[in-house]
């Protein structure tokens, strides 16, 4: 008897497991080809002045501290003055500063890559050209394997692979 149940015991142990598994391969790829893109700010005037112990005047009127006038495509008039010691031998400061704006006449950049053209060159303007596809390819085989092509400036091709093992309970 003692036989039996240790072959019974044996069979037991050996006999196999049972487990459903999910086996999955993705494969892709993607290209891209980047679009012409621009950023621009215009800039606008300031004028500042400052000083101490000096006598100004705009050539014409004596006092004057200057500024800014009419405006004529987008930039003021600048009223510039100029300072003099007003008591020789005493302390004196002087400050005087002027940023100009951006005009608004037709200063312009154009790309050729896409359909952004005339863009206004003003304070800040930041141009990107749209890429070029060129030789910009990529494919993926029935086995799964991937092969890409680089293209022109501008463009990104990446391939990529996912294997996925998942026991189902």
């Amino acid at each position: 008897m003692r036989s039996a149940h240790a072959f019974a015991l044996l069979l037991l142990i050996s006999s196999p497991a049972s487990a459903d598994i999910r086996h999955t391969i993705q494969s892709s790829v993607q290209l891209t080809v980047d679009n012409a893109a621009s950023q621009i700010s215009r800039g606008a005037s300031s004028y500042s002045i400052s000083g101490s112990g000096v006598s100004t005047t705009d050539g014409t009127t004596a006092g004057v501290i200057g500024g800014l006038g009419t405006v004529t495509n987008g930039v003021p008039a600048l009223t510039s003055i100029t300072a003099s010691q007003a008591t020789s031998g005493n302390a004196f400061s002087f400050n005087q500063s002027y940023l100009e704006a951006d005009s608004t006449s037709t200063a312009t950049v154009s790309l050729t890559n896409s359909a952004l053209t005339a863009l206004p060159l003003w304070q800040s303007s930041t141009v990107t050209a749209g890429g070029t596809a060129g030789s910009l390819a990529g494919t993926v085989t029935s086995a799964g394997a991937i092969t890409t092509t680089a293209g022109g400036a501008g463009t990104t091709s990446i391939g990529q692979t996912l294997i996925t093992l998942e026991r189902l309970n």
